[in-house]
């Protein structure tokens, strides 16, 4: 596995990690890392200084293709584990993250630009999602619901959909995809992940600590390059049946504009858009003080 902790001997102020495989410089694709060497490589800068700290594969749409089939493999056997075993393997994957907290949150300072405190509190906010999830795997409780008939009865069955496709931004880049990942993982999908292209180590690392859970190959894939190739090959793909994408870009104009052009019912596709710490004020309200808030809210996690 490549690190740019351990290939560069700290050159590159990674020195303080304890553990150097967290840095890794590879997407992982049906559980192997697949580094920068066979592809193009894509810088990643630390935003305080400039420095280059690293790079990652940019990968393309056949890579992303080659995730969907892992996932599409793996899906089978992940979706009928039982749901305490799915479980079990979530909560050890949260467990590592807490026991990687300061790791985790060295690297995402590094490349995402927010203060260690801001980023420690996103670790544990990030984590917070795998551990509720891990809890909400061993109920998948069948619900009745009352007929308008008489002498019927009516059931609802949760079941995994399938491959789900997590697109995640750079402003919050572990607690967006565990927020996310957790959640299918737990229903029983497998995941295709595209993080940031300026924040992919987060990402990166998340996989790590997921295989060292247990998480079987293929279930938790993470493909970084850029996003209209990547995404462009999942929106175009059957079968990836449910998509999420959080704020307002390319890509997510991109997966609308395939949304429309596919069959109506085919997949659920969820657009979080988002803008930019937005404040909605009464009359009664104390605009100096809600303007002070509205700019610590925009720049919170800017570093």
């Amino acid at each position: 596995m490549q690190t740019a902790a351990a290939n560069r001997n700290g050159s590159t102020g990674w020195a303080p990690l304890h553990d150097a495989a967290l840095l890794c410089e590879a997407s992982f694709v049906a559980g192997v890392p697949v580094p920068a060497g066979t592809h193009e490589a894509v810088a990643v800068f630390d935003p305080a200084t400039g420095e280059r700290i690293g790079q990652v594969p940019a990968l393309g749409a056949a890579e992303a293709r080659a995730a969907t089939d892992a996932a599409v493999a793996a899906f089978p056997r992940w979706s009928a584990l039982l749901p305490q075993e799915r479980s079990r393997l979530l909560r050890r994957w949260f467990e590592l993250i807490l026991a990687a907290r300061d790791d985790l949150a060295f690297i995402m300072t590094r490349e995402q630009g927010k203060p260690i405190s801001e980023a420690l509190g996103e670790i544990d906010y990030a984590a917070s999602f795998v551990e509720f999830y891990a809890e909400e795997a061993k109920r998948p409780n069948i619900e009745g619901v009352t007929s308008h008939l008489p002498d019927a009865e009516l059931e609802v069955w949760r079941e995994p959909a399938g491959v789900a496709a997590l697109i995640t931004p750079w402003n919050f880049p572990s607690a967006m995809l565990t927020r996310k990942a957790a959640a299918a993982l737990a229903a029983g999908c497998t995941v295709v992940a595209h993080p940031s292209i300026e924040t992919p180590f987060s990402a990166t690392a998340l996989a790590v600590l997921a295989q060292r859970a247990g998480i079987p190959a293929g279930v938790f894939n993470v493909v970084t390059g850029h996003a209209p190739e990547i995404v462009g090959a999942w929106t175009a793909d059957p079968r990836v049946r449910l998509m999420h994408r959080r704020e307002v870009s390319a890509s997510t104009r991109r997966v609308t504009d395939q949304k429309q052009r596919r069959q109506r019912g085919s997949r659920c596709c969820r657009l979080f858009a988002c803008t930019v710490a937005p404040v909605e004020c009464s009359p009664r309200f104390r605009l100096p003080r809600r303007r002070d808030q509205r700019d610590c809210g925009g720049f919170r996690p800017c570093g």
